[in-house]
């Protein structure tokens, strides 16, 4: 996206009570010559800022400028001073063009070149820029990462549930195995019982041998 700021500096003619800067339109001739001068000032600083060091804190701007080694002037003029000087309750009500000329008037009287401050300018939007690649790459670094870690994790879950499932079935088998054998054996005992119980018959009234094959008492609790 293009980006039109240098039209506070590079416009000369808006009515008064117009909107803001972009509105302004400059005289034949000038727009061009000044967007020139521009495209200049913008092509003699490096695209990609680099960094002297960690920024410790990336909300702090200051850090972000100070760590792309992009420090004041001597005579103090950056564009963010420019910025508090438009917002100067002396001349923030007034129209553009006469803020512009305000502004203009200032730095003159300091010595100051416009052309710095535009430079200014264009340091700390490629500073802001590279920085904005470098925090974007982390995140995305940090996004590959969790996402490969998350599948990681998935991954042992699947294999914990199926270790856990595979041992439930185990027990399942283990019971029913023994629930099998179990009544297998009951089935041997009563037919036991049933040679038992017409042996017994043979002598006794009230044969005292049980062939029902009712399910003998739960074991005593423990």
């Amino acid at each position: 996206m293009s980006k039109r700021w240098y039209n506070l500096f590079v416009s000369v003619d808006q009515a008064a009570g117009e909107g803001a800067p972009d509105a302004a339109q400059p005289p034949d001739g000038a727009a061009g010559t000044a967007a020139q001068a521009v495209a200049d000032i913008a092509a003699s600083v490096p695209r990609v800022t680099q960094f002297s060091g960690p920024v410790a804190n990336p909300t702090s701007f200051e850090e972000i400028y100070n760590s792309a080694e992009i420090h004041p002037p001597e005579h103090g003029y950056t564009i963010m001073k420019v910025a508090e000087m438009l917002q100067s309750e002396h001349i923030r009500g007034l129209p553009a063009e006469v803020r512009r000329s305000s502004i203009l008037v200032a730095l003159e009287a300091a010595g100051v070149k416009i052309q710095d401050v535009i430079e200014d300018a264009v340091k700390r939007d490629r500073a802001l820029d590279t920085y904005e690649r470098v925090l974007e790459k982390s995140l995305h670094d940090l996004e590959a990462a969790k996402a490969d870690d998350s599948r990681k994790i998935q991954a042992e879950m699947e294999r914990l549930v199926a270790e856990h499932r595979s041992r439930i079935q185990a027990n399942e088998d283990a019971v029913a195995k023994e629930k099998e054998r179990f009544y297998g054996w009951r089935l041997q005992k009563q037919q036991e019982e049933k040679k038992i119980a017409d042996a017994v018959g043979y002598f006794v009234s009230e044969n005292p041998i049980t062939t029902s094959g009712s399910p003998a008492p739960p074991p005593p609790k423990t």
